[in-house]
């Protein structure tokens, strides 16, 4: 088995009957959303943060997946988290955010909430264009992770990114846009007021094409791209405890348990 990247390991915690999925981001790992996982874990909640396939080792091997895989990951991961919990949270940032939009869009009321960390789902207008033949020309380009503001904090994922796979991603967040009025489940959608990755139009296209009649919108002030590291990180990891909490209370007392 390949040697994974350091902090790529997937994370796993049994705890209540609420669970929470988070998906990482394209050429990211687990490590850039640990710490929300174990904060969550810290609350009790059972938490699953997956390893997406090709990610965390080399990005060779991610060249080799596409949105097909990674999507296959996180949709075993909501059904196996429905069979053990009650309820079912999804969490995602940047292509995890797209991810989970379409978790909530094809499991329905199977998804309790979405909580997404700058959510993409447009691909660079310019690149795309150029992207069905560069591929076939050219494997790779410059990495896009550790847009952190907070000095001394990297993010563990590959510096570079392939254009296969890159080309697959563009196939997702366009799949995803046509899914968005389908996603009717209470939303809290946290963006950075300054992103070098991730368009600020992207969370503004979430917002307004979702049917969910339940949206909270936070702005992070302090951080860039990868917040969950950053300096906003502790303010994103208890507004979705707020959130989750809120919602599962509010189940359980219309349950009347």
């Amino acid at each position: 088995m390949r040697q994974l990247l350091p902090g790529a390991e997937p994370f796993t915690h049994d705890g209540s009957p609420t669970g929470v999925l988070l998906c990482h981001g394209f050429t990211g790992s687990p490590q850039s959303l640990r710490p929300w996982a174990e904060h969550l874990a810290a609350q009790g909640l059972t938490v699953s943060l997956p390893l997406l396939p090709g990610h965390g080792t080399r990005w060779e091997d991610l060249q080799r997946t596409g949105w097909q895989d990674w999507y296959a990951t996180v949709d075993r991961e909501v059904r196996e988290l429905s069979l053990r919990c009650e309820r079912v949270f999804v969490c995602g940032m940047s292509m995890g955010g797209a991810l989970a939009l379409r978790l909530a869009a094809r499991h329905g009321a199977a998804v309790s909430g979405l909580g997404l960390v700058n959510p993409a789902i447009t691909f660079p207008r310019l690149q795309g264009y150029a992207l069905p033949v560069v591929r076939h020309l050219v494997p790779s380009t410059r990495g896009l992770i550790s847009d952190i503001a907070k000095e001394g904090v990297q993010e563990s994922g590959y510096e570079r990114v392939p254009l296969h796979a890159a080309y697959s991603v563009r196939a997702l967040f366009a799949l995803v846009r046509g899914e968005l009025a389908q996603v009717t489940q209470p939303l809290l959608l946290m963006r950075s007021r300054v992103d070098h990755i991730v368009p600020p139009t992207d969370s503004a296209a979430v917002l307004a094409s979702v049917s969910s009649a339940d949206v909270t919108e936070r702005v992070l002030e302090s951080s860039y791209h990868v917040a969950t590291l950053d300096h906003d990180a502790e303010r994103i990891f208890q507004e979705t405890d707020a959130f989750i909490t809120r919602l599962a209370t509010r189940k359980t007392a219309r349950d009347g348990t």
